[in-house]
């Protein structure tokens, strides 16, 4: 809560406060990267950076900050699902800037640079004209355009192409979901959402570049970049000095033990099935629910909003947004003799998303392995079953 009043502030501070003929800075001011660590939830997860500006002989000290939103926007839930939403930039001052990241209890590095007083001007002229109520709007993407994304773009259309990334340092290449999973834990339901909602486009690798969609790569390769040939930091340094805490979450509320729990629950139950001939119609209308919602979500986050990450997701071959229909042909206790077929066809898809996941076209959560497991059990079971009863 106090987060989002610093934002909302901060956007009045935007509007309130411009440097209405141009940024007029002394030669005593200063210009810095700032990079904010990871948090608790999943929106803090992946850290920030954001720009300081420092001049002792005017009183400034604020920050600049892409990726800011507003809850209060109309309709901002369903914009923000279909990714139509509108980000913006803020200016605050550095002091809130800090006392948020206090509370929300996430450290704060900052890396000086060396820059001269034209260039300083030059990005703060820039993100000034960013600031004006025509430009601040910017549509969000999670990999593209985002507070770190922002960050080298600010840096290249205000240095020219006497700014070199030097990307040597980088050891190995990861791709976009590698570099995801670096933030979170696998046994979680963030991690399991976002392997579930992002498609195949996210398992090519990135480009040296493209890592710098991250605010900690950001923070790295600023080391091991040049301007005319010098190193653009000056210095570094911790101004909020707070160790990262990864609480291990109670096991009995991760997906590891509810998908372990259900896989036990579908074998436990086929098996009193298939001994006692008979078949539990609950479970099949459960299974074929819960699959039909999640590729209905699928498809909707595929086709229907604007989100780049969510294309080409083949979990749609496991979640398959008819099985929503078909369930509910399941609960009769004489189901329809296409019911075979269609199983059939469900199996293959199940096979199919294996071979996918093998061939590292799309690379599934781990934890998806618990829910193969189970349907393709109780697929083999009512094939089996409706054969018997045909």
């Amino acid at each position: 809560m106090f987060k989002q009043i610093i934002l909302t502030l901060g956007l009045l501070l935007s509007f309130t406060f411009g440097f209405s003929q141009g940024p007029q800075l002394s030669q005593l001011s200063k210009l810095s990267l700032l990079t904010v660590g990871t948090g608790q939830d999943l929106a803090s997860k992946f850290g920030h950076s954001a720009i300081r500006l420092q001049d002792p002989s005017l009183g400034i000290d604020e920050v600049y900050g892409y990726g800011t939103y507003n809850f209060e926007d109309p309709n901002f839930y369903l914009n923000f699902v279909r990714g139509k939403l509108d980000y913006t930039i803020t200016r605050y001052p550095y002091d809130l800037f800090e006392r948020s990241y206090t509370i929300e209890k996430r450290w704060i590095k900052e890396q000086q640079l060396d820059l001269n007083l034209e260039q300083r001007k030059a990005i703060i002229g820039f993100l000034e004209t960013n600031l004006l109520p025509q430009n601040r709007l910017y549509k969000y993407d999670f990999l593209f355009e985002n507070c770190a994304t922002k960050i080298p773009e600010v840096f290249e259309k205000n240095l020219s192409s006497n700014l070199k990334f030097d990307y040597n340092h980088l050891d190995t290449q990861y791709t976009f979901r590698q570099l995801i999973h670096q933030n979170l834990n696998v046994n979680s339901w963030s991690n399991f959402g976002i392997d579930l909602a992002l498609g195949a486009v996210i398992d090519r690798k990135a480009s040296p570049y493209e890592h710098l969609f991250l605010p900690l790569y950001v923070y790295e390769q600023m080391k091991y970049t040049t301007l005319n040939g010098n190193p653009i930091v000056k210095s570094e340094s911790v101004l909020l000095d707070i160790a990262l805490t990864n609480e291990a979450p109670f096991f009995m509320l991760t997906p590891l033990f509810w998908l372990s729990l259900l896989l036990v629950l579908v074998v436990y139950i086929t098996y009193k099935d298939y001994s006692k001939q008979k078949r539990t119609r609950w479970l099949d209308t459960f299974l074929f629910i819960i699959t039909g919602l999640a590729g209905v979500l699928i498809l909707f986050l595929w086709f229907f909003t604007d989100h780049l990450a969510t294309k080409q997701n083949f979990n749609f071959l496991w979640a398959f947004a008819p099985n929503l229909l078909v369930a509910f042909y399941l609960f009769k206790k004489q189901p329809a003799s296409w019911l075979r077929t269609y199983l059939f066809i469900t199996l293959g898809l199940l096979v199919i998303s294996v071979i996918l996941w093998l061939l590292k076209i799309q690379v599934f959560s781990l934890l998806l392995i618990f829910i193969l497991l189970a349907l393709g059990i109780r697929h083999l079971f009512l094939l089996h079953h409706f054969k018997k009863t045909a």
